[in-house]
């Protein structure tokens, strides 16, 4: 598969294949509760390539597994900033490949990194794993193909280290995993404590089946995989928004982009009907709208609440890029690739930290152009 490269990586290969394959045969599928397990690992580790390893050891056994993500930076569905919970039926072919799936259910967190509002991340978490609980984890509906029970995978954050740290054993308490995988890299100071550091100094069950694993070895170094991960972002999110252009429209390059989003008839919502939500630093209301125009938002209804008593924050549809806020008009225009049925409902918009692709950018310099040609005629 390809999955680790480097020297030893056939190993290294066997190691991981062994693991996954543990995890899926601990289990009867008709008599016991499936396993809940929690990928964990420092930063460019291997997390996310053995966690679709274990998906897809899990949907040959299970038919059907569920995926946590709590990743915001590196997200292996979504484009970044979001966490989500995703309901998989099918292998994944290429291990390698970024895909998008939609979610079962996610929500917006609006940033690329815990550190700005950990306990907000904790809440939407908590409130996923929830609505897990509540319909998927079921045992009582055996007659309901759709609400039996199926495992989960949980894939965390390289983030592990400090508040990182602090983060990652608050969702091992909440959770309980029944496994946990544990990438151990071979410089000591990026890896995580041994055992089950978590419970230290909390009451909790103890009987968690660790595993450790070694790391992948192909890791770039420390520059680059900054760059890569930008990169990465990047790459999800002009995927993300491709979706709002046709399937042949052609795209070789930047420009091709640009053209194509420009030429996009953009969404309108009424500011008048739109809540504005700062996820994690607050704006007078005045001056709400002037931080909008050129930005990548998250788009929500207060109809879609999850039956969470952990998280009151309504679930994300989708995301938008505004091209342009008329006051005056007093209109959003925002490109999306949400449905214009699900957008009916769109009440609430979520402001984000996340950087926006040039191709975006230039979409949106080319409307402050326009609209102040108009002006000074």
């Amino acid at each position: 598969m390809g999955l680790c490269g480097g020297e030893g990586s056939e190993e290294r290969e066997r190691e991981w294949e062994e693991a996954a394959e543990a995890v899926a045969v601990a289990y009867d599928s008709c008599t016991w509760p499936p396993p809940v397990v929690a990928v964990c690992g420092p930063g460019n580790s291997g997390k996310s390539a053995f966690s679709r390893l274990l998906l897809n050891t899990l949907i040959g056994r299970y038919k059907r597994v569920a995926y946590l993500d709590t990743d915001v930076g590196q997200p292996e569905f979504t484009p970044p900033g979001f966490v989500s919970l995703h309901v998989l039926e099918e292998q994944t072919k290429d291990l390698t490949m970024i895909y998008l799936r939609p979610p079962k259910r996610c929500f917006f967190f609006g940033d690329v990194g815990a550190h700005r509002n950990p306990k907000l991340l904790l809440s939407y978490l908590f409130g996923l794993y929830d609505y897990f609980l509540q319909e998927l984890y079921c045992f009582n509906e055996t007659d309901n193909p759709q609400k039996s029970a199926i495992p989960l995978v949980i894939n965390t954050s390289g983030w592990v280290k400090g508040i990182g740290l602090h983060v990652l054993s608050e969702i091992l308490r909440y959770v309980s995993p029944t496994e946990v995988i544990r990438l151990r890299s071979p410089s000591e100071g990026k890896n995580l404590p041994d055992g089950a550091f978590w419970l230290d100094g909390h009451q909790g069950d103890s009987r968690v089946n660790l595993i450790v694993i070694r790391a992948s070895q192909n890791s770039p170094r420390h520059l680059l995989v900054k760059k890569e991960a930008r990169m990465i972002r990047d790459l999800r999110l002009i995927a993300y928004f491709r979706q709002c252009l046709p399937r042949d429209f052609p795209v070789f390059s930047c420009d091709d982009l640009v053209q194509g989003f420009s030429a996009i008839d953009p969404f309108q919502l009424p500011l008048s009907k739109i809540q504005v939500i700062d996820l994690h630093c607050q704006v007078s209301a005045p001056a709400v709208y002037d931080f909008l125009n050129g930005t990548i938002v998250g788009l929500g209804s207060s109809t879609c609440l999850p039956l969470s008593s952990e998280c009151s924050s309504p679930w994300c549809i989708g995301l938008g890029f505004i091209k342009a806020v008329d006051i005056p008009g007093n209109c959003i225009h925002l490109i999306t690739p949400a449905s214009h049925h699900l957008l009916e409902s769109i009440d609430i918009i979520f402001r984000s930290c996340i950087t926006v692709p040039t191709c975006l950018l230039q979409v949106s310099d080319e409307v402050d152009d326009i609209t102040e040609r108009l002006r000074d005629l």
